[in-house]
């Protein structure tokens, strides 16, 4: 159902509202806004505060209540520093990432090894630390990138957020056309960003995560063993007020193995290792996801 006018105008204007607002201060000052309204959602607004304590104790049952309220917070305000800096994306240049992103163009001449051998590469990382700032370090370092991304119902928050992308090139995720895109520029040599810890919705590969069972998409690993390329995990997380990318482990498809058991199996390995990373840094990961990635498929 398409919004009205209204709406989209609303929507839009505060948007923009608020992006002049934390594009005109420091962002060292926005950053701290950004931990200490986090703290209010969880503790004085409770954005979710049961559920979300619920998944972090059903992860972890050794953890005490303090602990578990810690890893809330941590999360929230994660969510929200994301946003902050999706705000001021223009603003982030090659120096910035030199500034604050660490061993950034370290990890950029790792994956442009495996750009070279041109077959392309799938580079997968969850929704932990800020995301995007693996894709935007690696295009301002001159990774040649894409991704793709679900169509906002609002078109003029749609046309921001393609804009904020900057280097990256987003392909619409509900384009009948985007398989055939992906597979192209896999083809060409590209690197192909990633999110591999939702849920889908029907199910499809069972993987071990965070010592429960999850249904995920195999798409990932099916896009790796189709072109012939690795698959690149890594975890993104925030410390002492830089990003680090945890780059883990590059996967190949075996060329000789059946492709459906050769998928199921890249996209098992791909999400245990994710799942190992994300028990380190639990306070980094997206607790507050609808999608709740260990909530069991209707079949």
């Amino acid at each position: 159902m398409a919004k009205s006018a209204f709406s989209v105008n609303l929507e839009y204007f505060l948007l923009r509202f608020f992006c002049a607002l934390v594009n005109v201060i420091p962002y060292a000052l926005a950053m701290a806004l950004a931990r200490g309204f986090g703290w209010i959602g969880f503790h004085v607004v409770r954005f979710n505060r049961a559920r979300t304590l619920e998944r972090i104790r059903s992860v972890f049952p050794e953890k005490s209540p303090r602990e578990c309220r810690v890893i809330a917070v941590r999360s929230l305000q994660n969510v929200l520093q994301t946003g902050v800096e999706m705000m001021r994306a223009p603003k982030l240049d090659r120096a910035w990432m030199d500034r604050y992103v660490k061993d950034g163009s370290h990890y950029k001449g790792l994956l442009q090894e495996f750009v070279d051998e041109g077959k392309g590469v799938v580079i997968m990382v969850p929704h932990s630390g800020n995301w995007y700032m693996a894709a935007w370090a690696m295009a301002k370092y001159g990774l040649p990138l894409f991704a793709i991304a679900a169509r906002q119902r609002n078109p003029k928050l749609n046309a921001w957020m393609n804009r904020q992308y900057g280097d990256i090139e987003v392909l619409d995720r509900d384009n009948r056309s985007t398989l055939i895109q992906i597979h192209q520029r896999l083809r060409d040599g590209r690197a192909f960003a990633i999110l591999p810890d939702l849920r889908v919705r029907t199910p499809d590969v069972e993987v071990d995560f965070l010592g429960g069972r999850a249904n995920v998409s195999h798409a990932g690993a099916a896009f790796a063993v189709n072109s012939g390329c690795p698959i690149v995990l890594a975890v993104m997380t925030r410390e002492n007020g830089r990003h680090v990318f945890h780059y883990l482990k590059a996967l190949r498809p075996d060329p000789a193995a059946d492709k459906k058991e050769e998928t199921r199996r890249l996209t098992r390995e791909a999400l245990k290792l994710l799942s190992d990373e994300i028990v380190k840094h639990p306070g980094d990961w997206y607790w507050y996801n609808k999608r709740w990635i260990l909530e069991p498929v209707k079949k």
